[in-house]
Formats: structure tokens, sequence, C-alpha cells
């Protein structure tokens, strides 16, 4: 009979942004989908496919039961550099370039006589061709902001910065004159903020600045979307969450953090076992942790698109050393700008005993393990989250986007962190670092960070607010009941 024939799995297509810090949650998503009974496929670019095998050879792209990786490519000239991209250049790629091979993409998947039809898609928030893609093909699409909440309203009010005359500004001054000190009260939701916390592509006198564009645009096409769903909790971002939802789009979904989600739900080894770090991580930075105390290693990592000069790097390094505490920092090849890292000798000489070095590390581990008391870091969102649920206090040096947004919340809103300025000297490193493992404010917001790592567990227990809404999303927004 044909009411005995086995229902065919939902299949859904996730697309992430092609750089690491919008590649790991939709990861973390496409796992906790597959665990739901989901066939997957998982599109990377070109690019970042040719990275993914040299990082971790061809196993790493060549899928699982259920669990497929397809590829489109990116529009931009050919390249084997073991690095992120041109940012501004990605980004307007994207919108110019992907939505013809990624329809093709779907029906070609749909077309495939071993593989269930595309049932849904979910792609990136700043990767809205795939709304019009899933309408061609008559499915559900869904948009996953990858980054904070607060950035997303910050990024929906670029179009009143033109309105007011804010952007673009007149001319370079703005940077020295105390423009970018302006309160913002403006803006829903979003409490206690200056004008230079809001995402930071608005600071250009350049009234066709790519990413302002792109990322104030992107934002606006989410509404466009079925639904949207974050990796936050709700307890975190509440007030802005809730200033979303009544302002502007009800249909939101908080299933953050990811990452922990994925880690206490998804049981299938062979998934788990999944890696989609475009760099070789370094094994040998847990084990150098066992070796030391409880709470007393500063953690430091820039995330994977930020560079700097040279001088900042040093400042960096010799702030780190006159501290005399343990560190373990993440040094990309490409973090100081058109050259390779190289930091002084009398420098490595100083801290071969209490340093470790590497090129990329198993970042939320080192963040849970007991001996990592602080984490210096750019406030990328996957580091926020992941700090969180260690339950581990920031020192925030913000680089670009979303960043500032996140540092300025974590100093004033969550209350466990603290900022060092843009252009950082030594001994404000020093300072930090010291009063962060030393002092009674440390002290704080250690107990702080505890707290909120209480509640993103909470949050992703069953029952937990961020599991009832994956239930919610999985039933309202990809049409699937089990």
């Amino acid at each position: 009979m044909d009411s005995a024939k086995p229902r065919r799995k939902p299949h859904v297509v996730c697309v992430p942004y092609p750089s690491q810090g919008h590649i790991t949650p939709m990861m973390h998503l496409s796992k906790l989908l597959h665990s739901r009974g989901f066939h997957v496929t998982f599109v990377n670019t070109e690019f970042n496919r040719r990275r993914l095998i040299r990082s971790k050879g061809t196993e790493s792209v060549s899928g699982l039961p259920g669990f497929r990786f397809e590829t489109i490519p990116d529009g931009l000239p050919p390249s084997d550099q073991d690095a992120t991209q041109d940012v501004p250049a990605l980004s307007d790629s994207t919108r110019k370039n992907f939505l013809g091979p990624f329809v093709e993409l779907l029906k070609r998947l749909n077309s495939a006589p071993d593989l269930p039809p595309v049932t849904c898609v979910v792609s990136d928030g700043v990767m809205s061709f795939a709304i019009e893609a899933a309408e061609e093909i008559g499915v559900p699409e869904v948009q996953f902001w990858t980054a904070s909440a607060c950035s997303f309203m910050g990024y929906l009010h670029y179009r009143e910065l033109i309105k007011r005359g804010i952007f673009p500004f007149k001319d370079e001054n703005f940077m020295i004159d105390g423009s970018l000190d302006t309160p913002i009260d403006w803006i829903p939701g979003m409490r206690d903020i200056r004008l230079k916390d809001l995402p930071s592509h608005l600071r250009t006198t350049n009234p066709n600045h790519i990413m302002f564009d792109f990322m104030g645009e992107e934002a606006q096409n989410c509404l466009k979307s079925p639904a949207i769903i974050f990796n936050t909790f709700d307890d975190f971002e509440r007030e802005v969450l809730e200033a979303i939802a009544s302002n502007f789009f009800p249909r939101i979904y908080t299933i953050g953090p990811l990452h922990l989600l994925c880690s206490r739900h998804v049981t299938d080894p062979q998934i788990n076992s999944i890696n989609p770090s475009l760099w070789k991580e370094n094994s040998e930075s847990l084990q150098w942790l066992d070796r030391r105390e409880q709470a007393s290693v500063v953690y430091v990592n820039y995330g994977s698109v930020t560079v700097m000069s040279g001088d900042h790097l040093r400042e960096f390094a010799w702030g780190l050393a006159n501290s005399k505490h343990p560190f373990l920092w993440v040094v990309r090849p490409d973090i100081v700008s058109g050259d390779s890292a190289i930091l002084p000798s009398e420098f490595l000489e100083e801290t071969k005993e209490r340093g470790l070095l590497v090129s990329w590390c198993p970042q939320a581990e080192v963040l849970s393990h007991p001996s990592v008391g602080a984490f210096l870091t750019h406030c990328g969102w996957n580091s926020m989250l992941e700090t969180v649920c260690g339950g581990v206090p920031v020192i925030c040096w913000p680089f670009f986007a979303d960043q500032q947004t996140n540092c300025r919340y974590s100093c004033t809103h969550w209350g466990f962190g603290v900022e060092v300025d843009h252009d950082v000297k030594r001994e404000e490193v020093e300072d930090l670092v010291r009063e962060m493992m030393e002092g009674e404010e440390g002290k704080e917001m250690r107990s702080k960070a505890k707290e909120w790592k209480r509640k993103a567990e909470e949050a992703a227990e069953v029952g937990g607010s961020s599991y009832k809404n994956f239930d919610r999303f999985i039933k309202e927004a990809l049409h699937y009941v089990e």
C-alpha cells in the first residue's frame, strides 16, 4: 500500500557566506538539522573547498550518509592563497555572481535520482540571493543571521544614518573631533550606545562604500524572508530581540549558542567529526593548557579576518610579556597586513617558558579549559559566544563590522569585558591583563562571565529557550513535523 511507503527525508541546502566566521555556525546548524532527520547539502565556494582539502585532506569534503558537500564559484580571480579573501570584493561578488550558479545547483540536486528533492534552503543573512533562488524552485527559505542581534539592529538603521545626514562623513576629522562619541538614542532596544558602537562600516567619507551598502541592504533583505534565525539566546540580547520582533520582523528564532546546542544534542560521532576549519589546527594547545594552573592563562586570538600593523603586533607582544602571565596566542601567518607575522626574537626568548604561539587552534575547547582565565579578542560573534560558554571574561580589541557593537555590549551590558584603545600600547595591555587576572574588577568580571555561562547552558538544555525555539523553527519555518 502507498501508505506503507517510507517517507522521503526532507532535504535542506545550507549556504554560508564564504568566510570562517560564517561557515562555522552554519556547520553547527547543519549538524543539528541532520540529527533531526534532514538530508543536508552544505555549499562551499570552490576557493574554500580547496582550502579545506589543504587543511584537512579530501575526506573533509567527501561527505557522509545524508550529509553531502557541494560547491559554487565565487566569481573572483583564481587564487590559492591560504587566507580569507578580500571582504569587500567577496561581498560584492555574492550579489553579482552567486544567484545563477546557486539556482543551477538546486535544480541539479532536485533532478538527482539518488537524492531526496530539496524541501528548504537556509542561507546566510548576508546571502539574500538565496531568497530568490528558493522562490524559483518553490521551496521555503530562511535567513540565518550569524552575527549578534544587536549588530543586526545597527545595520537595519544604516539607511537612517543617511537620512539624518550622518553618513557619509564630510571629511576625515570625524576620527579625532569627537563625532564618533555622539550618543545614539533613537534605535529601539539599544541603550547607552554611541555612534562608534554601531557596526564600523559607517566610518567613511565615501558615499559609495561597498561594505556600508552591502551590510545595510542585506540586513534589510532579511526582512523579505519568511523567517530569520539568530545564533543567540533570549536572556543575552533580550531588549534588542524584543525590539526587532515588535518593530521590524516578528518571525525570529533564537537558537544559540549553536556550538553548545550542537555539542549536547548531536550524538553521531561521524557527523561530529566534520571539521569546517579552513586552517590547520594545532593540537598541542590543549596539552599545553593541561600543564597550567587553573585560570592562569591569557588566551589571545583576533579571529580569521583581523589584520594589524607590525607595530601593533609588537605592542601586544610586549604587553603580554611584561604582564608576566602565561599566554596562548594564535598568530595567523596573514595577521599583519601585507607581511608575515614576525615577532621580535627578544620577545620569543623572554616568553619561551610561559608562552605558546600557534597558527590556529580549537577555540571552543580552549575557552572551556579550566586553565584559561581571560580572552584577548577582536569580539567576533563566534568568539563572544564561545567565551560565554567557557565562562571567560574578555579584553576587547574590536577590528571592524559588528565587533565594535559586541565590544560595547560586553563592557556595559553584559559586564564581563574591558576595551583596549585601538592604537594599542604595551603599557595598557600589561595593565589590563594584570587587572583581569589579578584585580578586583577582573574577579567581578569572571563572576559575571560564569553567570552568563549558566544562562547559556540553561538555554541549550532540553526544555530550554533555545532548544524549544529550534523545535519551533523546524516545524514552523521549515514545515517539517517529525
